[in-house]
């Protein structure tokens, strides 16, 4: 039997902070490419494709140590609702963070426009199709909006435990260790 833990492991808790800014960088990014027509667009598409699927691949390394890690009990304190809650965000977080540069990488697999990281071309998995690329472009920025509304949820959330409950919700994932509390020996 494995003692409980009070806090996500370190690689955890570094995927999550690094996650973090790459999301919030992609965001502004994002923001930035569909208000503006001038050459930064170029420049701009060209840190978000890569930025994308890094994305995509550390929210896949962070599935699967979430699933052989796992994650610290909520607070026994902390109502239902709230539990259910925080499950079903961290499942949109996860559907989120692997379906968003997916449907992105098929909108321009379906452009027939190449995506290109770190040098190497990646190839297409879906057919060029006008109407596809269409479809998935409004996907792609319909999600992002949700994903925007997700982030600002959970901030609030982190907030809320932090400052009002100081449940040790936010202490989990926190990069510190906060001063008189207790670490699990899990980490």
């Amino acid at each position: 039997m494995s003692p409980i833990r009070n806090r996500f492991t370190p690689l955890q808790r570094v995927l999550h902070w690094l996650m973090a800014v790459c999301i919030l960088a992609m965001l502004f990014i994002g923001v930035g490419m569909v208000s503006t027509v001038r050459p930064d667009y170029l420049s701009l598409v060209s840190i978000h494709k890569p930025l994308g699927i890094t994305i995509l691949v550390l929210a896949l390394i962070r599935l699967a140590v979430r699933l052989t890690r796992g994650a610290p009990p909520l607070p026994a304190s902390m109502p239902e609702p709230m539990k259910l809650a925080a499950r079903l965000s961290h499942l949109a977080f996860y559907l989120l963070m692997i379906g968003l540069p997916l449907i992105g990488w098929g909108m321009l697999s379906a452009a027939d426009y190449p995506v290109v990281v770190f040098g190497m071309r990646l190839p297409s998995f879906l057919p060029h199709s006008n109407c596809l690329h269409t479809l998935l472009w409004n996907a792609h920025r319909a999600l992002a909006l949700c994903f925007f509304a997700l982030i600002v949820v959970h901030l609030a959330a982190a907030l809320l435990h932090a400052l009002v409950r100081r449940d040790g919700v936010f202490e989990a994932m926190a990069l510190w260790r906060s001063e008189g509390k207790a670490e699990g020996s899990g980490d």
